[in-house]
């Protein structure tokens, strides 16, 4: 499928989301408020069990640079939400914590608490009650999140309540009205069933209605076996990851960190098992999450403006205008064209370039013609969260190589216009 989100026409309303992103909750919050996100979440579903090992498992989230806990599944009730919320605030990390059966003014507190989980995944019918606890739960908490997480676009009618995917998330958006807008899509990687062009698609939905609503959004992602689902390698996780935020996401979240239970995942294989040990998808979590949070106060700072993809037999001069990047070439011997980037306004005017490989497989190196001179042009390094000069990674070639591993994507600014 082909997916070509152009420009954005972005008023200045939506160029000031990134500045509000980036602002944090400095300061009392206004009765009512809205929730602010204060830094990138890197999250997922399924919180390990609230007993004797928590405080282990809690170094182990922040270990593999997690940066907020969604709660509800390891158990425990008040005592261990309060125990969550403990445990985050000890590690640095943010929690989103159950809030089924308690009343708003019930709800727990305290600087580590980001907000509540409200309902995950539903039908149009549920939007007037889901309003009532979203007003409920701002007036009481004001400044506080109540979470609710949305279906993928591969949903149907019956489950929807709507006609449409794009008609659910606008009622949902104009009829809910929450402060964070999330879904959870798990693209197939599979040989004759490519699932990347709708996991696209959907993230666009994401973004149009985030960008209207001078919201962040967040996404779910696949990272073990389930149902039909292969176990994803480290480039899928990567892919998955770097193709949400070129298309301006605030957040993901893995699916799943503790495995569940039950019929649906006999293959087991999330981040941890169920016995306490970590899979492979722990440490390839670690090295992609290092990196994320390092980009991820230069992401705060970041509104979209549009989303270009460059599929093999593209010209890339023609789909990449509108970028800094005004053409890619390569050798004859080296892969199709095969890239998405994202495009961004930072918010101190800068431009900024998300430059992804679409390939999982094999890595990439395109040449890379910008319209910026290369000393102006600098690369937010992944290791630090610094600015760096833009270097050549294959000097002894003509022109400026970009190298670039499987699934991967690399975040680069450049002098407003």
């Amino acid at each position: 499928m082909r997916v070509r989100a152009m420009c954005a026409a972005i008023g200045a309303g939506c160029l000031l989301v990134s500045v509000v992103f980036a602002a944090g909750a400095a300061g009392a919050a206004e009765p009512g408020a809205r929730f602010v996100q204060d830094r990138f979440a890197i999250g997922f579903w399924v919180d390990p069990p609230a007993d004797d090992k928590m405080d282990a498992r809690y170094a182990e989230i922040a270990e593999a640079h997690f940066t907020f806990v969604l709660g509800g599944f390891g158990g425990g009730g008040a005592e261990g939400i309060q125990r969550q919320l403990d445990l985050c605030a000890k590690y640095g990390l943010m929690a989103v914590v159950d809030s089924h059966g308690v009343e708003p003014d019930q709800l727990p507190d305290g600087p580590a608490c980001w907000g509540y989980r409200v309902k995950d995944e539903p039908n149009a019918t549920d939007f007037p009650a889901l309003r009532e606890r979203v007003d409920a739960i701002r007036a009481a908490r004001p400044g506080k999140l109540a979470y609710i997480n949305l279906f993928p676009d591969y949903a149907n009618e019956k489950q929807l309540g709507t006609a449409s995917y794009d008609e659910h998330v606008a009622r949902f958006c104009a009829e809910v009205g929450t402060g964070v807008l999330s879904m959870d899509h798990y693209p197939l990687f599979k040989p004759g069933a490519d699932g990347r062009g709708g996991y696209c698609a959907n993230l666009d939905v994401m973004r149009k209605y985030a960008l209207q609503e001078g919201i962040p959004f967040w996404n779910f992602f696949n990272s073990m076996p389930f149902g039909s689902q292969t176990d994803p390698t480290e480039a899928q996780l990567r892919w998955q990851i770097y193709t949400s935020i070129a298309y301006g996401a605030k957040g993901v979240l893995y699916f799943c960190y503790y495995t569940p239970g039950g019929g649906e995942f006999p293959k087991g294989g999330a981040i941890i098992t169920r016995d306490d040990r970590r899979t492979r998808h722990w440490y390839e979590a670690r090295r992609i999450n290092e990196q994320i949070a390092n980009l991820g106060p230069t992401l705060m700072q970041l509104t979209s403006t549009g989303v270009y993809r460059v599929e093999p037999g593209d010209d890339p001069a023609e789909a990449l205008k509108g970028t800094p990047i005004r053409n890619l070439s390569k050798a004859d011997y080296d892969p199709d064209f095969d890239y998405l980037v994202g495009a961004f306004t930072h918010a101190d005017g800068r431009r900024a370039v998300l430059f992804n490989n679409y390939h999982f497989a094999y890595s990439a190196w395109p040449t890379v013609e910008f319209d910026t001179p290369l000393e102006q042009i600098v690369e937010v390094d992944k290791w630090t969260g610094t600015e760096i000069p833009l270097l050549d990674d294959s000097p002894a070639m003509e022109g400026v190589q970009i190298s670039l591993d499987a699934g991967e994507g690399r975040l680069f600014l450049f002098p407003a216009p």
